[in-house]
Formats: C-alpha cells, structure tokens, sequence
C-alpha cells in the first residue's frame, strides 16, 4: 500500500511517499518570504501549497490513484490522546478558526483531507503538537484556573519512544522512557508505559533552547509586560528572540559548538553549558514523576547530533538510567507508520 505523507514547516513543505514500511521517495519545498508574504494567515496558504505538492507528485511519477491513503502533520488543534485520527469536518473547522493560535502543521490536514477528497480515500494525522495524556496532577500550576498544558513534539517523542523500545527489546507500552527533544525547541517528557505523563511544555516551561526562554523569572516577565511593549512583542521576544539567541545573537547550533568547544570562547562556553545544565535538570524532574523508574534517557533531535554536548547532558544525570542516543527526527516515519496501523485495522480516533 503506498501512503503520500505531507509535512508542513513554517518555510517548506516536506512530501514523501512510503510503499508500507519503506519510504520510497522524499523530497522538500522551500518557500521564500516573498513567496509567503501575500497570505495574511496560515490557513491562506492552503491552495498554494497544495498545488505544489501535486506538481512535486507529478514531475517525480505519481498520481493521487497511487495512494491508498494519504497522511499529514497536525498542529495546534484542541487537546487530544495520542493516537492517528482521520480528518474530518470539525477538525477543517478547528484549522480555519484554530483555538490555540496559528501553526503551519494545521495546513497538514487540511491539504492530506483536499487531496484524498479527490481520489475518495481517507486522510489522516497522527500525534499532533496537542497530544495530551498528562494526569490530573501534572496539570496544577500553582494558580487556580491556570492549568499546566500539554504542547510538545509529541510526533517525534512517540516515534523515537518506539524506536528506543526496539532497542531495548520491549513494547513501548511496557517501559518507562524520558525523551528529550532537542531541536529549535525542547520539550522533555516522562512516558509511562506508552501515555506521557508529564511533559515541560515546549511554549511555556522548562529549560531555555535556542531561541525560546523556557521557564523565566515571574517578577522579570511581569516587568517586561508592563514596561510599554505590546503583546505581540512580548510574544515575539519570549518565543522566538529568548534563549541562547539573546545571549549569543546565533541560533545555529554548530556555531555555538564550534565557538564553545573550538575557539573557547567564555561567553558562548557558559551558555552551552547552561544549556546542557537545564536539560539535565528537566531530565532528573521527569525521572522523579515516574518515581525513579527509569528504562532509560532518549536524547533526540537537531542537537543530539553533538556527541560532546550529549556527554555533557550525561554527565549530570548519566546515573538515573542508561542513555539511548537518537539523533535527528523519526516525523515523516511517524506519520507513515501512524496511517499503515490504521489501514491495516486498527482503529482511528474521532476528532470531536
């Protein structure tokens, strides 16, 4: 069975075909500034990308009647289960009047649901950035009213949860695994015998990553929102100008590797550090959650690529449980493996 996977960022549009398991195709569409400043929202871009997708199908041999279902990323929906849920009405409602703000991933569905229309097969998305399993007590703040959230890399946290539970030989749900995302954003997660738990939510919490300021001082930030700026650029500052970019105006990662561990260079060798140093304490949060039974650490994304900076995570927290090194991310597998579970009888979820 072929499945035609789509994964939108905020500058590209990842395509890939599987034949079952095995990807047979993979591509990337970059999108210029100029080319998106036209749309005044997200949602706007839905046709122009789309036709993109069908032009990159086209020029590389495939056709929509090849497919037998086709999958895309979900985004910033209502908070839902883990699990693949096939597109209907009231999730297109929720993207074209999303309630937790605009991503790019919400075009995910919305193309995956206007190409299979097409050819009268399902659409689907799996593990959206608002899976939600948290229990009751991991959602007290500590204010009434102002629960903790979940918003996390949930596709790439439960795709190399799998994949570190092949490695250790057991089902995912039979193990207790902290991933750690390492990417533009971090979110770490305590999974429990398959359901995460307890996350750091990756808008708002938790250790800073390379441009967001994670868990921040409430009486800085209250000083902040009333020093003239407005909402928007407070937004703008704490979720894209925060991190390691305001104190090392870089955000690309081998840069700071290089400056830090080639050129020692002070500054950018204590900011690395106290990034590694955050991460560990998240790591030893979510081993306490799930009572210090740990299976064992999984550190993914963009910067687990970095041996040196994955020893440094280690060596703060390298006795709680053994370590699973899988750099990069497993998204469009994810996505392709979410959609065959269902083609091949398991059950999808209902999108309400």
């Amino acid at each position: 069975m072929k499945i035609l996977v789509i994964n939108p960022g905020a500058t590209s549009t990842k395509i890939a075909v599987y034949e079952d398991e095995k990807q047979i195709f993979k591509t990337g569409i970059d999108h210029s500034i100029e080319e998106l400043k036209p749309f005044a929202k997200i949602v706007d871009q839905f046709e122009f990308r789309r036709d993109l997708v069908l032009n990159t199908l086209k020029e590389n041999g495939f056709e929509m009647k090849d497919f037998a279902a086709v999958c895309g990323r979900g985004g910033l929906l209502k908070h839902i289960p883990s699990g693949t849920y096939e597109v209907n009405d009231a999730m297109i409602r929720d993207i074209e009047d999303p309630p937790y703000g605009e991503h790019a991933a919400n075009l995910g569905a919305i193309i995956s649901k206007s190409l299979a229309d097409s050819v009268g097969i399902k659409a689907y998305i799996v593990d959206p950035v608002c899976v939600d399993e948290m229990t009751d007590i991991a959602r007290i703040s500590g204010f009434e009213g102002m629960e903790r959230q979940s918003f996390f890399h949930a596709l790439n946290q439960k795709g190399m949860a799998r994949r570190a539970a092949e490695k250790l030989g057991k089902p995912y749900e039979e193990l207790n695994l902290i991933v750690v995302h390492m990417g533009g954003g971090v979110s770490v997660a305590a999974h429990q015998k398959g359901r995460v738990i307890d996350v750091y939510n990756v808008k708002d919490e938790g250790s800073f990553s390379l441009d967001r300021g994670g868990s921040l001082p409430t009486n800085a930030i209250i000083n902040v929102c009333f020093s003239g700026k407005t909402k928007a650029e407070v937004k703008k500052m704490f979720g894209s100008e925060a991190g390691v970019y305001s104190y090392l105006g870089t955000k690309d990662f081998k840069e700071i590797c290089d400056k830090a561990l080639v050129q020692h260079d002070e500054k950018f060798l204590l900011i690395y550090k106290a990034l590694a140093y955050q991460h560990a304490k998240d790591i030893g949060a979510m081993a306490a959650v799930l009572h210090m039974d740990v299976d064992a650490i999984v550190l993914t994304g963009g910067m687990a690529f970095s041996e040196e900076f994955d020893e440094e995570i280690k060596s703060y927290c390298g006795k709680i449980a053994p370590f699973i090194i899988l750099p990069g991310e497993a998204e469009m597998d994810s996505l392709a493996l979410g959609a065959l579970r269902v083609l091949r009888g398991e059950k999808p979820g209902l999108y309400e």
